[in-house]
């Protein structure tokens, strides 16, 4: 008779074999597996139920932890919403947007329109839910290809979103309007509707972000149909230096995000010192605070190290074939010190006249390959690990921010160090160079300690003191990011590196 481990053996086998398949693992009843291996896996924590009858993938002693909802969030609306509604269901004008311009905050509610809705709310995990709103759909529809819902599709979504998502949503809307290649579909949309007053309200919002020839055409276009248009511009503000030119949205979103956020960052944060001269001074200074430093930094990433280990793998008394082969902190302690090494010499760079952001976007990745270097000397690792960006999707845990799909990354990382190269202000740099890598999280792991070491780059070369972020204050700390993630707030993260300023 086969024991108890074995027949929980048995079931996850058949749960692989389904995610072999899928990324997601959404499971209706007994569509996919048996009664046996769901009431089983349920049982050990492996299977998580979202509503009555529908499961997603989970793990056992991770109860409350919201990861897993958060990444099998859109398949499960996908899968859900096509299993009871068929093809009548679509998100509303507003979550299309927010998902054309590469917003990936999951949201609190998800609101689908469906003919036959009830308007009724069906609860989902975490305080999260889904409102059945009886509406009519969209005249056509996109599929989103990371995610499976259905939604509007961009020219639709902007005609018909309601005016105040202009005002409380800027960043998402200007991001969608310079998307816009050709705006004949939206010509199209607006004369079969005979929507003058929509008509007003484009007009309005491309001229605001000096797309002033779609404008016109859409004006012009309305008008010789006979439509009397009055231009309405929808947003409250005015942004500079908008690309003229369609572009990416994670582009697009960064570069508002930066604008944005800049001048909130200069508002909350000391004026510098004058930059320091004297590099033998400066470097002496950092090595001064190192092992304080590599403690915090990681133990916020979770790490389980001492200031003994962090003074064994300093000192060089440590060998990664030997008696720490399998100590996982001992390789992490060194590869934060062969990492801390070529920051200095980075900070050195910048002290001596090289530009602050080309510095750092040349020699980032060397950071990167000395983190993790010893993970590679000890077999752990293969060395295609630590070069390049990630090739996967990433997750944070507990955070409704998921960073953006890996091929996105590889239109915002130029963009990003264009910012950081044209920053002026050294706290700019600093504090939107870290949120912004975070933000992106443009590798598969260490990506906090790679932010972490880029502000303080920035601190230490201009007027400011290497800051040291307490795992006392982890919690205000990844608060304080995910404020800024999901609500484009960055006061918070401002003021509390600001407090720790030395």
């Amino acid at each position: 008779m086969a024991t108890i481990a074995e027949k929980i053996a048995e079931s996850l086998e058949q749960l692989k074999q389904l995610q072999d398949k899928e990324n997601f693992i959404v499971l209706h009843g007994t569509d996919q597996l048996s009664r046996v291996h769901l009431t089983r896996l349920l049982g050990e924590g492996w299977l998580k139920e979202v509503v009555k009858g529908w499961y997603i993938a989970s793990r056992p002693g991770m109860e409350g932890d919201t990861t897993d909802w958060y990444t099998s969030y859109w398949a499960f609306i996908s899968k859900y919403c096509f299993s009871r509604f068929g093809d009548s269901w679509s998100l509303t004008a507003e979550l299309s947007l927010d998902l054309h311009s590469g917003n990936t905050t999951v949201p609190i509610q998800t609101i689908i329109r469906n003919p036959d809705g009830n308007n009724n709310v069906t609860s989902l995990l975490y305080g999260t839910s889904l409102f059945n709103l009886k509406a009519q759909l969209p005249t056509s529809t996109y599929i989103h290809p990371e995610y499976g819902v259905r939604m509007y599709t961009l020219a639709e979504a902007l005609v018909f979103v309601s005016p105040t998502y202009f005002r409380k949503n800027p960043i998402s809307a200007r991001t969608c309007l310079q998307m816009v290649r050709d705006e004949s579909e939206i010509y199209g949309i607006l004369a079969d509707e005979g929507a003058s007053t929509r008509a007003g309200r484009l007009v309005g919002a491309f001229r605001n972000i000096g797309r002033d020839k779609i404008a016109n055409n859409i004006l012009n276009y309305m008008k010789r149909l006979g439509y009397d248009v009055r231009e309405e511009d929808p947003f409250e503000d005015k942004v500079e230096n908008i690309s003229p030119v369609p572009v990416s949205p994670y582009v697009a979103r960064l570069t508002l995000m930066w604008g944005k956020m800049r001048l909130t960052v200069i508002d909350n944060f000391p004026a510098p010192a004058a930059v320091p001269t004297n590099i033998a001074e400066l470097l002496k200074q950092l090595d001064d605070k190192y092992t304080e430093d590599a403690y915090h930094s990681l133990s916020i990433e979770g790490y389980k190290v001492s200031d003994e280990l962090i003074e064994k793998v300093k000192s060089g008394n440590w060998n990664p074939k030997e008696e720490d082969k399998d100590a996982h902190n001992a390789l992490v302690a060194r590869g934060y010190y062969q990492a801390f090494q070529a920051v200095k010499n980075t900070i050195s760079k910048i002290i001596e006249g090289t530009d602050a952001g080309s510095a750092v976007d040349d020699d980032h990745g060397n950071w990167y390959f000395e983190m993790w270097q010893p993970m590679v000397a000890a077999g752990l690792y293969k060395p295609s690990a630590i070069v390049g960006y990630r090739n996967r999707p990433v997750y944070i845990r507990g955070s409704r921010h998921t960073p953006m799909n890996y091929e996105a990354v590889r239109d915002a990382i130029p963009e990003y160090f264009r910012l950081l190269r044209e920053e002026k202000h050294p706290a700019v740099r600093a504090i939107l160079g870290h949120f912004m890598f975070s933000f992106i999280h443009p590798y598969n792991d260490g990506n906090g300690r790679m932010s972490r070491f880029i502000m303080n780059t920035m601190l230490s070369t201009g007027g400011y003191s290497w800051t040291i972020i307490p795992i006392e204050r982890r919690d205000a700390y990844m608060q304080a990011l995910e404020r800024a993630s999901i609500e484009g707030d960055i006061v918070y993260f401002t003021k509390l590196i600001a407090n720790l300023l030395t």
